[in-house]
Protein backbone atom coordinates (compact mmCIF):
# COMPACT_ATOMS: atom_id res chain seq x y z
CA UNK A 1 0.00 0.00 0.00
CA UNK A 2 2.74 2.20 1.12
CA UNK A 3 5.99 2.21 -1.53
CA UNK A 4 8.94 4.02 -0.60
CA UNK A 5 7.06 7.36 0.12
CA UNK A 6 9.20 10.31 1.67
CA UNK A 7 7.96 13.36 2.98
CA UNK A 8 10.17 16.47 4.05
CA UNK A 9 9.81 19.64 5.70
CA UNK A 10 12.09 21.84 4.55
CA UNK A 11 15.65 20.27 5.64
CA UNK A 12 13.63 17.62 7.73
CA UNK A 13 13.19 14.48 6.51
CA UNK A 14 10.16 13.22 8.67
CA UNK A 15 9.27 10.32 6.16
CA UNK A 16 12.30 8.46 4.40
CA UNK A 17 11.53 5.73 2.03
CA UNK A 18 8.86 3.89 4.25
CA UNK A 19 7.08 1.10 2.79
CA UNK A 20 3.91 -0.56 4.44
CA UNK A 21 1.99 -3.32 2.88
CA UNK A 22 -1.44 -4.32 4.94
CA UNK A 23 -4.06 -7.02 4.02
CA UNK A 24 -7.40 -6.79 4.70
CA UNK A 25 -9.47 -7.87 7.96
CA UNK A 26 -5.87 -7.04 10.46
CA UNK A 27 -4.42 -5.26 12.89
CA UNK A 28 -1.27 -3.53 12.52
CA UNK A 29 0.59 -1.33 14.81
CA UNK A 30 2.82 1.57 14.10
CA UNK A 31 5.30 2.58 17.08
CA UNK A 32 8.45 4.54 17.32
CA UNK A 33 9.54 7.22 19.62
CA UNK A 34 8.84 10.55 19.40
CA UNK A 35 9.26 12.73 16.10
CA UNK A 36 9.86 9.31 13.82
CA UNK A 37 7.37 10.24 11.58
CA UNK A 38 4.33 8.16 12.53
CA UNK A 39 1.61 10.86 12.22
CA UNK A 40 3.00 12.53 9.04
CA UNK A 41 2.93 9.05 7.45
CA UNK A 42 -0.87 8.80 8.67
CA UNK A 43 -0.92 12.48 7.44
CA UNK A 44 0.20 11.33 4.06
CA UNK A 45 -1.72 8.65 3.37
CA UNK A 46 -5.15 10.59 4.14
CA UNK A 47 -4.02 13.54 2.18
CA UNK A 48 -3.19 16.50 4.81
CA UNK A 49 0.29 16.36 3.80
CA UNK A 50 1.63 15.16 0.09
CA UNK A 51 4.47 12.74 -0.13
CA UNK A 52 7.19 14.08 -1.65
CA UNK A 53 8.21 10.81 -2.98
CA UNK A 54 6.74 7.08 -3.41
CA UNK A 55 3.29 5.85 -4.02
CA UNK A 56 0.17 5.18 -1.92
CA UNK A 57 -1.87 2.80 -3.34
CA UNK A 58 -5.44 1.54 -1.94
CA UNK A 59 -7.33 -1.49 -3.63
CA UNK A 60 -5.33 -0.78 -6.48
CA UNK A 61 -5.45 2.73 -7.53
CA UNK A 62 -3.07 5.91 -6.64
CA UNK A 63 -4.34 7.80 -3.73
CA UNK A 64 -1.47 10.21 -3.62
CA UNK A 65 -2.06 13.72 -4.62
CA UNK A 66 -5.75 13.25 -3.56
CA UNK A 67 -7.07 15.65 -1.79
CA UNK A 68 -8.12 14.73 2.22
CA UNK A 69 -11.86 14.43 1.27
CA UNK A 70 -11.58 12.06 -1.96
CA UNK A 71 -9.06 9.51 0.33
CA UNK A 72 -12.60 9.77 3.23
CA UNK A 73 -14.93 8.69 0.10
CA UNK A 74 -12.18 5.75 -1.25
CA UNK A 75 -12.71 4.21 2.23
CA UNK A 76 -9.95 5.49 4.39
CA UNK A 77 -11.25 6.58 7.47
CA UNK A 78 -8.85 8.01 10.20
CA UNK A 79 -9.08 9.85 13.91
CA UNK A 80 -6.51 12.13 15.25
CA UNK A 81 -4.24 12.33 18.07
CA UNK A 82 -6.54 15.53 19.53
CA UNK A 83 -9.90 14.88 19.78
CA UNK A 84 -11.90 16.64 17.28
CA UNK A 85 -15.99 16.35 18.41
CA UNK A 86 -17.93 19.30 18.03
CA UNK A 87 -18.98 20.43 21.63
CA UNK A 88 -21.87 22.02 20.68
CA UNK A 89 -23.66 19.13 19.08
CA UNK A 90 -24.74 15.92 20.58
CA UNK A 91 -23.15 12.64 20.62
CA UNK A 92 -25.78 11.48 18.01
CA UNK A 93 -25.51 14.67 15.92
CA UNK A 94 -21.74 14.36 15.73
CA UNK A 95 -22.31 10.97 14.00
CA UNK A 96 -24.50 12.67 11.40
CA UNK A 97 -22.72 15.37 10.12
CA UNK A 98 -20.07 13.17 8.32
CA UNK A 99 -22.67 11.18 6.32
CA UNK A 100 -25.23 13.03 3.01
CA UNK A 101 -27.47 9.72 3.23
CA UNK A 102 -30.67 10.02 3.96
CA UNK A 103 -31.37 11.21 7.06
CA UNK A 104 -33.53 7.94 9.06
CA UNK A 105 -30.90 5.36 7.26
CA UNK A 106 -28.18 7.46 9.02
CA UNK A 107 -30.04 8.31 12.36
CA UNK A 108 -30.18 4.34 12.25
CA UNK A 109 -26.68 3.34 11.84
CA UNK A 110 -25.86 6.52 14.00
CA UNK A 111 -27.71 5.02 16.51
CA UNK A 112 -26.53 1.42 15.82
CA UNK A 113 -22.89 2.88 16.15
CA UNK A 114 -23.15 4.20 19.88
CA UNK A 115 -25.15 0.94 20.78
CA UNK A 116 -21.68 -0.65 19.57
CA UNK A 117 -19.79 1.25 22.03
CA UNK A 118 -22.33 1.38 24.55
CA UNK A 119 -22.89 5.08 24.56
CA UNK A 120 -26.43 4.82 23.48
CA UNK A 121 -27.85 6.22 26.50
CA UNK A 122 -25.69 9.63 25.95
CA UNK A 123 -26.68 9.92 22.10
CA UNK A 124 -28.87 12.76 22.95
CA UNK A 125 -25.76 14.31 25.46
CA UNK A 126 -23.92 16.94 23.73
CA UNK A 127 -20.04 16.17 23.45
CA UNK A 128 -18.89 18.61 25.47
CA UNK A 129 -20.20 17.37 28.50
CA UNK A 130 -18.89 13.88 27.48
CA UNK A 131 -15.69 12.63 29.51
CA UNK A 132 -12.60 12.61 27.41
CA UNK A 133 -12.65 8.46 26.85
CA UNK A 134 -16.57 8.97 25.84
CA UNK A 135 -15.73 11.69 23.03
CA UNK A 136 -12.93 9.52 21.95
CA UNK A 137 -15.33 7.03 21.40
CA UNK A 138 -17.43 9.38 19.78
CA UNK A 139 -14.89 10.06 17.10
CA UNK A 140 -14.08 6.46 16.83
CA UNK A 141 -17.65 5.49 15.31
CA UNK A 142 -18.11 8.88 13.48
CA UNK A 143 -15.28 7.72 11.72
CA UNK A 144 -17.60 4.13 11.22
CA UNK A 145 -20.14 6.19 9.91
CA UNK A 146 -19.22 5.52 5.79
CA UNK A 147 -18.44 2.18 6.49
CA UNK A 148 -14.40 2.67 5.18
CA UNK A 149 -12.58 -1.01 5.04
CA UNK A 150 -9.17 0.86 6.32
CA UNK A 151 -9.47 3.04 9.72
CA UNK A 152 -6.41 4.71 10.81
CA UNK A 153 -6.38 5.54 15.02
CA UNK A 154 -3.74 7.88 15.84
CA UNK A 155 -3.05 7.46 19.91
CA UNK A 156 -6.60 5.58 20.50
CA UNK A 157 -5.40 4.46 24.10
CA UNK A 158 -4.46 8.24 24.87
CA UNK A 159 -5.70 9.64 28.25
CA UNK A 160 -8.73 6.69 28.20
CA UNK A 161 -9.84 5.10 31.34
CA UNK A 162 -9.38 1.27 31.32
CA UNK A 163 -13.07 0.46 31.33
CA UNK A 164 -13.62 2.81 28.07
CA UNK A 165 -10.18 1.47 26.66
CA UNK A 166 -11.36 -1.92 27.23
CA UNK A 167 -14.87 -0.92 24.99
CA UNK A 168 -12.89 0.64 22.18
CA UNK A 169 -10.36 -1.81 21.79
CA UNK A 170 -13.16 -4.37 21.78
CA UNK A 171 -14.52 -2.68 19.36
CA UNK A 172 -11.45 -2.60 17.14
CA UNK A 173 -11.26 -6.42 17.41
CA UNK A 174 -15.06 -6.68 16.27
CA UNK A 175 -14.06 -3.98 13.35
CA UNK A 176 -11.30 -7.10 12.14
CA UNK A 177 -13.85 -10.06 12.84
CA UNK A 178 -15.92 -8.47 10.05
CA UNK A 179 -13.06 -7.94 7.58
CA UNK A 180 -11.85 -4.48 8.22
CA UNK A 181 -8.27 -3.66 8.44
CA UNK A 182 -6.94 -1.30 11.60
CA UNK A 183 -3.82 0.33 11.87
CA UNK A 184 -3.26 2.29 14.69
CA UNK A 185 -0.51 4.86 15.79
CA UNK A 186 0.28 3.43 19.83
CA UNK A 187 2.26 4.61 22.86
CA UNK A 188 0.87 1.93 24.95
CA UNK A 189 2.83 -1.27 24.48
CA UNK A 190 0.57 -3.05 26.42
CA UNK A 191 -2.60 -1.76 23.63
CA UNK A 192 -0.01 -2.88 20.55
CA UNK A 193 0.80 -6.35 21.73
CA UNK A 194 -2.06 -7.45 23.16
CA UNK A 195 -4.19 -6.06 19.84
CA UNK A 196 -1.75 -5.50 16.90
CA UNK A 197 -1.12 -8.74 14.34
CA UNK A 198 1.67 -7.24 13.16
CA UNK A 199 3.94 -3.95 14.22
CA UNK A 200 6.03 -1.82 12.04
CA UNK A 201 8.03 0.56 14.05
CA UNK A 202 9.33 3.52 12.22
CA UNK A 203 13.11 5.78 14.25
CA UNK A 204 13.94 9.14 12.66
CA UNK A 205 11.50 8.65 9.66
CA UNK A 206 12.76 5.23 8.53
CA UNK A 207 11.02 1.82 8.91
CA UNK A 208 13.42 0.11 11.08
CA UNK A 209 11.78 -3.32 11.36
CA UNK A 210 8.44 -4.91 11.19
CA UNK A 211 7.30 -8.28 13.00
CA UNK A 212 4.87 -9.70 14.97
CA UNK A 213 4.53 -8.54 18.95
CA UNK A 214 6.61 -11.27 20.45
CA UNK A 215 9.49 -11.05 17.75
CA UNK A 216 9.02 -6.57 17.93
CA UNK A 217 9.52 -6.69 21.75
CA UNK A 218 12.33 -8.71 22.04
CA UNK A 219 14.52 -7.17 18.84
CA UNK A 220 17.67 -5.35 20.20
CA UNK A 221 17.08 -2.56 17.44
CA UNK A 222 13.84 -2.24 18.91
CA UNK A 223 14.52 -1.91 22.82
CA UNK A 224 17.65 0.52 22.23
CA UNK A 225 15.55 2.85 19.10
CA UNK A 226 12.30 3.08 21.24
CA UNK A 227 12.74 2.26 24.83
CA UNK A 228 16.09 4.08 25.02
CA UNK A 229 18.26 1.29 26.06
Amino acid sequence: MVDRVVKRFGGVTAVNKVSLSLEAGRIYGLIGPKGSGKTTLFNCITGVDQADEGQIRFKGQRIDGLKPHQIFHQGIGRTFQVIRVFPELTALENLLVVTTDDYAAARARAEDLLRFVKLERLANEYAGNLSYGQQKLVEFVRVLMTDPELVLLDEPAAGVNRTLLNELLDAVRTLRDRGKTVLLVEHDMKVVMGLCETVFVLDHGEKLTEGPPGVIQTDERVIEAYFGR
